[in-house]
């Protein structure tokens, strides 16, 4: 029997399959002393995206939430994410600036990186795998599964084989993005890929969007893979991961073994449900199967952003047109891997085709880039009448010579105040000056949850609806009182 492992991801992706990365450090708050003696292996923090959204949306320090997170997970390696060529959005990233992000980070406390490149360029992975390791970080690279023609049992197989042998690896680990493996395919390519990697422990990451992920996670299991990626059963499910609860359970009726003090989950799940309560988010809960997964193979949370894009152009009406178009759109350019930023990509092309009418008449620069080349190896060349369509357009000539650029640190740092952090540096790089500065004049960020004037109500509304017999309600305090009393009929 073997002893199985656990990688958290209630903090990261299970908040992001759900939440669309929208977690703030008190929404946490309660559950990190009890996830932190669970006894995860790793626990997945952060990455860009979660940066972004929380400097957007809600002017949060995200340097400071990741210290607050970090602080209050001290018996944990915790993780973030990244990829080879860029750090947030799509736009391409010199060299500096990535290893810059990698070391800041590793400042902070968040010591492990999972890598990839959907492109498999791996020389650019290999360089991040060797940067990461000589600033004291554990990388791990990433196999990234897409259902394509092009990419067999082999193709992943060999992938994971090479990322196997570099120096520092101690894991390498299997993600399924689009949640689109299923059981019978698993059980030809996770052998596959544990007889290509030696002995080197593997993880496997499948999303639960057809429901099937357990299913893949005990193939995994009777393949050799000893560690599962999993989150707490709110933040589960759906696009989300299967939840640590179940798989716990079917670690043990599987007879294997497993670390985690089970006591701590009802905890865990209870703040997670009181904060979808809290910030208006459903919990997750298992999708109703629906085949057409496996046409337009769209990550999670991939496919809120285009029912928003569709509403933002008042025509929500026609996303199953736009679900059907990316089949389309995705064949046309060579059948990338459904996965950040070539989801996107494919999904925006997608929506632009039916917003036009005219398929290919606007074509973003980033599928521009994309089509000459310039994220990596295409899988194959696009289509070629598509391509002369998307070199017509305005910009596509001035991009065709395009080279990524590699400025100094010390170049880029030149226009910036001097003395500026490597913090704030990052952040005013990556966002707008303004952003940032609404950012500073805020302040602290909030950390306390029973602040919630939202949470007082809805526990006062609770006690009420407990016991309809109930005329009054009163608290008191030294320096104050508050008392409630029944204005309707008694039900």
């Amino acid at each position: 029997m073997s002893h199985i492992e656990f990688v958290d991801q209630t903090l990261r992706d299970g908040q992001q399959s759900l939440w669309g990365l929208r977690m703030r450090a008190y929404q946490a708050a309660d559950a990190l002393p009890h996830l932190d003696r669970t006894g995860f292996r790793t626990i997945d923090l952060t990455g860009p995206g979660m940066f972004t959204v929380l400097l957007r949306e809600f002017a949060d320090d995200p340097w400071a939430s990741t210290d607050f997170l970090v602080q209050g997970l001290p018996h944990n390696t915790v993780r973030a994410g990244m990829r080879t060529i860029s750090v947030v959005g799509f736009a391409h990233a010199p060299d500096c600036i990535i290893d810059l992000w990698v070391h800041t980070l590793i400042r902070h406390g968040v010591r492990s990186f999972w890598i990839y490149d959907c492109l498999y360029d791996l020389g650019a992975m290999r360089r991040l795998v060797d940067v990461i390791h000589d600033a004291g970080g554990i990388a791990v690279p990433s196999v990234m599964y897409g259902l394509t023609d092009l990419h067999d049992d082999a193709f992943f197989a060999q992938q994971a084989g090479e990322m196997a042998t570099w120096p520092g690896v101690q894991s390498v680990y299997l993600e399924d993005a689009a949640g689109v493996l299923k059981p019978d395919r698993a059980a030809t390519l996770l052998p596959a890929v544990r007889a290509a990697t030696g002995t080197v422990p593997l993880e496997l990451h499948c999303h639960n969007t057809t429901g099937l992920a357990p299913h893949n996670y005990i193939e995994g299991i009777k393949a050799g893979f000893t560690i599962l990626h999993t989150a707490s059963r709110p933040m589960a499910n759906g696009p989300s991961l299967p939840s640590t609860e179940a798989m716990a359970t079917i670690v043990e009726d599987l007879d294997h073994s497993h670390g985690l003090d089970t006591s701590r989950f009802a905890p865990v799940a209870g703040n997670f449900a009181w904060a979808a309560r809290d910030a208006g988010y459903e919990p997750g809960v298992p999708n109703e199967y629906d085949p057409r997964v496996y046409n337009h193979q769209l990550p999670g949370g991939m496919t809120g952003t285009l029912k928003n894009q569709l509403a933002t152009h008042g025509m929500a009406h026609r996303l199953n047109e736009a679900l059907a178009e990316i089949p389309r759109v995705r064949e046309e350019l060579g059948q990338p891997i459904m996965a950040t930023p070539f989801s996107q990509f494919v999904g925006i092309q997608a929506v632009l085709n039916i917003i036009t009418g005219d398929r290919y008449k606007l074509v973003p620069d980033e599928v521009i880039h994309y089509a000459l080349g310039h994220y990596g190896p295409l899988p194959r060349p696009v289509d070629p009448d598509v391509f002369d369509r998307i070199m017509a357009q305005p910009n596509a000539a001035k991009l065709r010579d395009w080279v990524r650029p590699q400025p100094s640190l010390k170049e880029l740092k030149s226009a910036f105040p001097s003395g500026i952090s490597d913090e704030e540096f990052l952040l005013r790089w990556m966002h707008s000056d303004e952003e940032v500065d609404v950012m500073l004049a805020k302040g602290p960020i909030r950390t306390d949850p029973r602040r919630s004037a939202d949470r007082i109500v809805a526990e006062v509304l609770d006690l009420i609806t407990e016991r309809p017999r109930l005329t009054s309600f009163a608290v008191s305090t030294p320096q104050y009182s508050v008392a409630l009393s029944r204005t309707g009929p008694r039900r």
